[in-house]
């Protein structure tokens, strides 16, 4: 404020200079016009820094919103990491899938065995209940049908394919009686448990349309699950 005083009474002394003086008429309106002009525009670059200075407290307003936003995008950074997933636990395919006991049918008669093909799971469930889940492997290059399907009589302790090499033990019939079944890991031509595929249990097809389970598994459905009229339901999708 000091400082546009001072220029305003400058200007004010260099009118009374040229006014006191005889100066040639062109000559003072020249002078007069530089002097008025100079410190006018002095005036007005000083004015135009002063309203550029941020005040102590617009710098602070500036650097907590600087933070803030930083602490933004480190949470939206937080957020967005990549779930990771883990890869299945060792699965005993000699044993039950869960350490709980298998249900017990006169208390449930009316379940359903559900086949999910993309996690390789059977659910045992009454209505929309989930009273058991079982690894499985289902079959390669899609090769188990979905649909609904039934329980029928074909049911064993063994089998053999000469033409795939590989049987199985415990086998139940769901559809086209004898040749999709439930059944366990597949063994060799000498009976023996082929530990290769038995690995793929819970989760992988491994299978030519049949539906593998851990030796457990299998014999309790060959052991516990009926026929009757229409059977079981089974359903795959």
């Amino acid at each position: 404020m000091k400082r546009i005083t001072r220029f305003f009474d400058q200007i004010a002394a260099s009118i009374h200079f040229f006014k006191t003086h005889r100066l040639k008429r062109n000559y003072r309106r020249a002078l007069l016009f530089f002097a008025i002009l100079l410190p006018v525009c002095v005036v007005a670059i000083i004015a135009g820094q002063r309203l550029h200075q941020p005040t102590p407290s617009s710098s602070k307003a500036a650097i907590a919103l600087s933070t803030t936003k930083k602490k933004q995008q480190r949470h939206k950074a937080t957020s967005h990491k990549t779930k990771v997933h883990t890869a299945p636990k060792n699965i005993d395919w000699t044993a039950p899938s869960e350490k709980q006991a298998y249900p017990d049918l006169t208390q449930h008669p009316n379940i359903t065995l559900d086949v999910n093909l993309k996690k390789q799971r059977v659910f045992i469930k009454e209505g929309d209940k989930t009273l058991y889940t079982m690894y499985a492997s289902t079959g390669i290059d899609d090769s188990t049908s979905r649909g609904d399907f039934a329980i029928q009589d074909e049911r064993g302790y063994e089998f053999f394919n000469p033409n795939e090499q590989m049987g199985a033990h415990y086998y139940t019939s769901f559809y086209l009686h004898g040749t999709y079944l439930f059944h366990t890991v597949p063994t060799d031509v000498g009976g023996q448990y082929i530990k290769n595929e038995a690995a793929k249990l819970g989760k992988e097809p491994g299978s030519h349309g049949c539906v593998r389970l851990s030796i457990a598994d299998a014999k309790w459905i060959f052991e516990h699950v009926p026929t009757g009229t229409p059977g079981t339901p089974v359903k795959i999708h």
